[in-house]
């Protein structure tokens, strides 16, 4: 017969496994730091010689890495989703970024769809709760603020789909966005009609999702970054445009 006597789990196996999932569901996220080792291991209940056979071999994985004098924290996986060589060649390619957005619709279009029939009512108030920031931060005209909550919003839409590898899939691409790999979000709100418009967008899409209209969703989603992609080329048109003046100008003053 094809059994075998159980053996009792190792407490330490619990905690590998507790704090795997939590970095695979998203909740732990590359660069936080773990509480310290007497804190921690009250919380889980274990053992701080448990406890330290855990985080050894989850920093022998590469899940978690330890800083000296500061502490242990979840490792930057999403670091390596793409080669330096592969992140320099898009920021050097204006087809990386209308690719990049091309990419955005099709999944985050599919995330918006997902989480308006699958994400809970916990979820759906996140996205409420950093769509009424977006609200707030508006007449404050601060770009980096926007830029950054427009990033929390798009995320907490992919995190209420409920699909960890689109989760940290997308997670990786935003780093690069953040990063200014494809292109400055700040760019996106420097004009009165942009700023008023993209705001617009995204409550078309909060909308969407409070009232649990998948197909709503997505539609909201692909008009949003739509439009995005005309602003991009817009606004790369007009930089091109502008050499050319200066150039004329160059010409006129100096030739």
């Amino acid at each position: 017969m094809p059994f075998r006597p159980v053996q009792p789990e190792k407490l330490s196996a619990a905690v590998i496994r507790q704090i795997e999932q939590l970095v695979l569901r998203g909740i732990l996220r590359p660069g936080e730091r773990l509480p310290p080792e007497r804190d921690l291991a009250e919380r889980l209940g274990v053992s701080r010689p448990s406890l330290r056979d855990a985080i050894g071999h989850l920093q022998d994985i590469g899940l978690l890495s330890a800083r000296p004098g500061a502490g242990i924290f979840v490792a930057d996986v999403l670091g390596s989703a793409f080669a330096p060589a592969l992140t320099q060649l898009f920021a050097r390619h204006d087809e990386a970024v209308f690719d990049y957005l091309s990419f955005r619709r099709d999944m985050e279009g599919l995330a918006a769809d997902r989480a308006a029939r699958l994400g809970s009512d916990t979820d759906l108030a996140v996205v409420q709760a950093v769509f009424e920031k977006m609200e707030g931060a508006h007449p404050k005209r601060n770009a980096d603020e926007e830029a950054q909550l427009d990033a929390q919003f798009h995320m907490a839409i992919i995190e209420a789909s409920h699909n960890v590898i689109m989760l940290h899939m997308m997670r990786s691409m935003y780093q690069l966005l953040r990063e200014g790999v494809f292109y400055n979000r700040q760019v996106m709100f420097k004009q009165r009609t942009t700023r008023q418009a993209l705001l617009d967008q995204h409550r078309a899409i909060n909308d969407a999702l409070q009232a649990r209209d998948g197909q709503a969703a997505r539609s909201a989603v692909h008009t949003h970054l739509d439009y995005v992609e005309r602003a991009m080329r817009d606004h790369q048109k007009a930089e091109r445009n502008e050499d050319v003046a200066r150039q004329r100008l160059d010409h006129e003053t100096n030739g």
